[in-house]
C-alpha cells in the first residue's frame, strides 16, 4: 500500500468526531502552554498523560501530540509582546518580534509567526512521510541485539543533552538509570533496592517522576519571580501584507527544511533550528542590518524552523523508538502507558495509529492557524494573571497526575520527593533531561541485554556479528564523539569571544 493510501486511512480515523475534538484540545492546551512562560511542552505533557488512560491510545497520543507542537506556536507569543519567550525555541523569534511590537507592528508579527509556522509544520510532515517509512520498512531485522545497540545509541544522547557540565549531567542520567532499577528485575523477578517496601516492588512510575522533575520544580522557581508588564500596543493588522508575505516566502521554506533535519538529530532542539534558520536568513539577506532591529524576516524563519523541528523529532521516535529531546522522552512514555512501543515495528503492526497521529498533525495545523489569529488578543491578556494564582491550579494538576495512573498515593509521594531532587537539581544547574532519558530507556536496554545474551549463550560477539547491531555501535561511538567535538569547538568559540571582548 502506497503513502496516500496510508495518509487517506488516516485522515478517515483522525477525522473522527472524538479524535477532532481532543485534537483542538490538545492545540489549545498547547498554545496556552507556549503563551503562559515558564510551563512548557514537557511539563504538560506530563501532567496531562496520566488523564488520557480512560480513552484509546490513538486518541490520547492526537492530543498529547498536539499539546508539543501547539506550545511551539503559542511561545512566540510573549516573545513578541514581552520579549520573554513561552518556550525556548522562540528565543530567537524575540529577537525581532519584539522590536517589530516596540515599532506598533505586533499585529504582523504575530500573524507571520502562525502562517510560518503553520506551512513550516505542512511541508515537514511532508518529510515525516518520506522519510519515517523507509526506515520502518528495516523492522523485520531487528531481533533483541539491534534493540539493545538501538537503546545503547539512544543513551548516547545522554552526551548531547548534558548542558554546561558533563559531569553532572551524566551524573544525571546515571540517576535516572538508577531509578529505573528500582522494582522487580525482568528476567527472574528477584527485587532490587525495594527495601521489604511492597510500593517498590511495583517500581518507580515514570509518571511521578517526570511530574517531580519538570513541574513542581517549575512552579517553585516561577513563585519566585513576578510577570513582567505586558508591552502596551495595539493588536491590528493580524494579516501580513501582500510585501510582508512576500520577503518571507523563502524564509519559510528554507526554515521548513532546516528546522526538520535539526529536529532529527539527538540532542538537537527547536531552539537549535530557530537560531540555524535565523542566522541563514541573515546571511543570505540584502538587508543583514535589519535583522535585530525588526527584520519580519527573522520572525518567520524562528518560527518556522521549531515547528518544523517537532515534525523533524518525531522520526526516530515513530521508526526507531529514539526520543531525540525532553518532551519527545516524555511523550515515548505516554506511547508505553498505552500499550504503544514506537519502534521499528510500530508502522507493521500500528499502521493506522501512526498514519492517523500524521493525518492529526495537519488537522492540528490547520487548527492552530484558526485558533492563533483570532485569540492573540485573549492570550495577550493571559499574560497579564499573576503566576501567584496559576501555581495553585498547576499542583493540582501535578498531583492529579502523579496519582491517576496507579491511583497510589505512594506515587504521589514520590512526585513530592522527586520534586524536591529536581528543584535542588535546577539550583545546582543540574540537567534533569538526561535523567528522564535515562530512566525511559534503561529497562528497554537490560531487557534487550538479557535476551541477547540468553540467545547466544553468554557471549557479547552477538552484538557485532550482527551488521546492523554493529553499525548501530559504531553510530553510537560517533554520537558521543560528535557531542564531545561540538562541546569542544563551543568552549573555544567562547574563549575568543571573551578574549576579543577584552
Amino acid at each position: 500500500m502506497d503513502i496516500i493510501h496510508h495518509l487517506a486511512t488516516g485522515f478517515v480515523i483522525a477525522f473522527t468526531p472524538i479524535n477532532i475534538l481532543y485534537c483542538f484540545i490538545g492545540v489549545f492546551i498547547g498554545t496556552l502552554v507556549g503563551v503562559l512562560p515558564g510551563i512548557g511542552a514537557t511539563v504538560s505533557i506530563a501532567i496531562l498523560a496520566p488523564i488520557t488512560v480512560g480513552l484509546g491510545p490513538t486518541t490520547a497520543i492526537i492530543m498529547l501530540a498536539g499539546i508539543y507542537y501547539g506550545a511551539m506556536y503559542g511561545g512566540s507569543t510573549t516573545a513578541i509582546l514581552i520579549n520573554i519567550p513561552g518556550e525556548a525555541a522562540s528565543v530567537a523569534t524575540s529577537l525581532d518580534g519584539y522590536q517589530m511590537a516596540r515599532q506598533g507592528k505586533a499585529g504582523p508579527a504575530l500573524g507571520i509567526s502562525a502562517i510560518s509556522s503553520f506551512v513550516a509544520g505542512t511541508l515537514s510532515l511532508i518529510l515525516l512521510m518520506t522519510l519515517a517509512v523507509p526506515l520502518a520498512s528495516y523492522a523485520l531485522a531487528f531481533g533483541p541485539p539491534e534493540y539493545f545497540s538501538l537503546m545503547f545509541l539512544g543513551l548516547t544522547i545522554v552526551v548531547s543533552l548534558v548542558g554546561k557540565s558533563m559531569a553532572k549531567g551524566l551524573l544525571s542520567g546515571l540517576f535516572g538509570m538508577l531509578v529505573a532499577t528500582i522494582g522487580m528485575e525482568p528476567i527472574t523477578g528477584q527485587s532490587r533496592f525495594t527495601f521489604n517496601n511492597v510500593d517498590l516492588m511495583a517500581g518507580i512510575d515514570f509518571v511521578a517522576v517526570v511530574v517531580g522533575l519538570f513541574a513542581i520544580p517549575e512552579v517553585l522557581e516561577n513563585m519566585e519571580g513576578a510577570n513582567p508588564d505586558v508591552l502596551k500596543t495595539k493588536l491590528k493588522n493580524l494579516f501580513p501584507s501582500r510585501e510582508d508575505l512576500k520577503r518571507t516566502t523563502g524564509a519559510m521554506f528554507r526554515s521548513s527544511i532546516i528546522g526538520f533535519f535539526i529536529g532529527v538529530l539527538p540532542g538537537s532542539s527547536g531552539a537549535v533550528a530557530a537560531f540555524m534558520a535565523y542566522n541563514l536568513e541573515q546571511n543570505v539577506s540584502k538587508h543583514p542590518e535589519t535583522f535585530g532591529k525588526g527584520a519580519i524576516e527573522g520572525v518567520a524563519a524562528s518560527e518556522g524552523a521549531n515547528n518544523a523541528a517537532v515534525n523533524g523529532a518525531m522520526v526516530p521516535l515513530l521508526s526507531l523508538g529514539i526520543p531525540v529531546s525532553a518532551p519527545m522522552a516524555v511523550l515515548l512514555g505516554a506511547f508505553m502507558i498505552h500499550g504503544l512501543k514506537p519502534g521499528p515495528m510500530l508502522f507493521d503492526k500500528s499502521p493506522e495509529f501512526v498514519w492517523a497521529l500524521i493525518a492529526s498533525m495537519y488537522l492540528g495545523n490547520v487548527i492552530l492557524l484558526l485558533l492563533n489569529l483570532p485569540l492573540v488578543g485573549l492570550w495577550a491578556q493571559l499574560i497579564r494573571v499573576p503566576y501567584p494564582y496559576l501555581a495553585p491550579g498547576i499542583m493540582v494538576l501535578c498531583l492529579i497526575g502523579a496519582y491517576g495512573i496507579r491511583n497510589s498515593f505512594f506515587d504521589v509521594g514520590v512526585a513530592f520527593a522527586m520534586g524536591i531532587i529536581g528543584y535542588l537539581m535546577k539550583k545546582l544547574e543540574y540537567p534533569t533531561a538526561p535523567a528522564v532519558l535515562a530512566l525511559i530507556l534503561s529497562p528497554m536496554l537490560e531487557d534487550a541485554l538479557r535476551q541477547s545474551l540468553t540467545i547466544s549463550k553468554g557471549s557479547i560477539t552477538v552484538f557485532v556479528t550482527r551488521p546492523i547491531s554493529l553499525v548501530l555501535l559504531i553510530l553510537a561511538v560517533i554520537s558521543v564523539g560528535m557531542a564531545f567535538y561540538s562541546r569542544r569547538k563551543g568552549h573555544r568559540a567562547t574563549e575568543t569571544l571573551t578574549e576579543s571582548d577584552i
